[in-house]
């Protein structure tokens, strides 16, 4: 617990949040916290996962990322191919890849909708279930696959006060109702600010981030290797395998 009333500018107190943190630049930034802020509660993710099967440099080079029908931008693309995971559900028109991280305990899953079906279809009509029943290890197939994967880095920054009184967290934010007897003497001490940032990169080595009756159909017979090419809009999550929990999700859309 960094005590705001014991620095002197707010300026040298967000460069000390910022050292501490580290990995994440300026989660802070300058100004972002005024004289009256007393308790500022700070959430910021890191982790890296090298691949299973990394994607070799040499291989990597400039494609174009069709953001829709009229608009493409340059991307460095990676490529591979390996055995990897992978269904196509018929019923949304996307294809299913598993790229598990070294050790398999965790693994990206990317969703890629057919080049025609915009993203926005597949997003409204996913639900947990539906993800659950399409990701399903009985469900897919362990298969040699040409994938395409751009290199990327996402990063946002989020103000979580009003995502934390939609879901009913109120008082903490303020003075006479907020209880933070067990960290504080203070009686009229309350939450000042929630800062959140999130931060992913995709390379050729892994991963770096800082931040029900639905029948999946799996629906692929072909002597020859199926194409991934995520070189149009997808989702991405990463899951831990033993809990099936979601640890990221996001979407690329746009480079």
């Amino acid at each position: 617990i960094f005590n705001f009333l014991y620095i002197t500018t707010q300026t040298h107190h967000i460069q000390n949040q910022n050292v501490w943190i580290g990995k994440i630049q300026e989660l802070l930034p300058t100004n972002s916290v005024d004289e009256q802020a007393r308790l500022v509660l700070v959430n910021a993710i890191y982790f890296k996962g090298l691949w299973e099967e990394p994607f070799d440099k040499i291989c990597t080079c400039e494609m174009s990322f069709n953001i829709n029908q009229k608009e493409e931008r340059p991307v460095q693309m990676m490529c591979q191919e390996a055995k990897f995971n992978f269904a196509y559900i018929r019923e949304a028109q996307t294809q299913v890849l598993e790229l598990p991280y070294a050790g398999k305990e965790l693994s990206m899953i990317i969703l890629l909708p057919d080049e025609e079906v915009d993203l926005s279809l597949v997003e409204n009509n996913l639900t947990f279930e539906k993800f659950m029943a399409w990701t399903k290890p009985t469900f897919m197939q362990t298969i040699e696959v040409e994938v395409f994967l751009p290199r990327f880095k996402l990063q946002e920054n989020y103000d979580m006060e009003s995502v934390l009184h939609r879901l009913g967290m109120v008082d903490a934010f303020q003075q006479g109702q907020a209880d933070l007897s067990a960290m504080s003497t203070e009686t009229d001490l309350c939450l000042s600010k929630v800062v959140h940032k999130s931060v992913l990169e995709v390379s050729e080595e892994g991963t770096e981030a800082v931040a029900a009756s639905a029948i999946a159909i799996v629906d692929y017979c072909s002597e020859s290797s199926p194409r991934f090419c995520a070189d149009h809009p997808f989702l991405f999550f990463i899951r831990h395998n033993k809990t099936n929990t979601l640890l990221f999700c996001g979407r690329f859309s746009s480079p």
